[in-house]
């Protein structure tokens, strides 16, 4: 299988830690792809020309990241990250959602922010920003759903406050979220998330 990424993209980096922790990482190479590069093959594998697109080995692409994790998590034996039902596996994917949520609207307000002035919609990134800044308060309100083994959820979420530190570290997240904050550092430490960080200067 080939996987099609980007190291800067916050969903690659999901697919590669969820690969990590189900010890699925060697079932598949990996293909450098600029999404936005205009001479970019990406639209034949994803017509949504995004990362990260797995291309299976009878040719089949699957996209995007929620597909792709759940797909490796079936290729294994061992705990799965994605509950398999009731409760647990609904309050996991609520997570991954939520996870999701944040990851969408930081990469939106950056695109935007990197539009010519003239151009950018200030309710446009104002908007996006109290998104965040909703989600983030309520799982430091809720930060009980968080813990216990790693799951879809938990993994969704490090990955949104890794974005957060790496595309807007000039606009911290942490003040008056201490909850969040220390399990995001106690998160930080697991291998998984050191050996996906992205590349500095990215």
């Amino acid at each position: 299988m080939q996987l099609r990424y980007a190291p800067t993209s916050p969903f690659v980096r999901k697919v590669l830690i969820t690969a990590l922790e189900t010890g699925t990482s060697n079932l598949f190479e990996t293909i450098s792809t600029g999404p936005f590069d205009p001479e970019t093959d990406l639209g034949q594998t994803n017509p949504l020309c995004k990362v990260p697109a797995l291309v299976l080995d009878s040719g089949e692409a699957l996209f995007d990241s929620p597909v792709i994790c759940e797909y490796l998590d079936s290729l294994h034996q061992g705990r799965k990250i994605f509950p398999v039902s009731g409760m647990p596996r609904f309050m996991a994917l609520r997570l991954q959602a939520v996870g999701d949520g944040i990851m969408d609207a930081a990469v939106l307000r950056r695109l935007e922010a990197a539009r010519p002035q003239p151009q950018q919609s200030a309710d446009w990134l104002e908007r996006q920003h109290r998104a965040i800044q909703r989600s983030l308060d309520d799982l430091n309100r809720h930060l009980e759903d968080l813990q216990g083994d790693p799951d879809i959820g938990s993994i969704t979420v490090a990955c949104a406050l890794g974005y957060l530190d790496f595309r807007f570290a000039d606009d911290p997240w942490r003040p008056g979220r201490d909850a969040l904050s220390d399990w995001f550092s106690a998160w930080s430490q697991r291998s998984c998330m050191t050996e996906t960080h992205p590349p500095q200067g990215g």
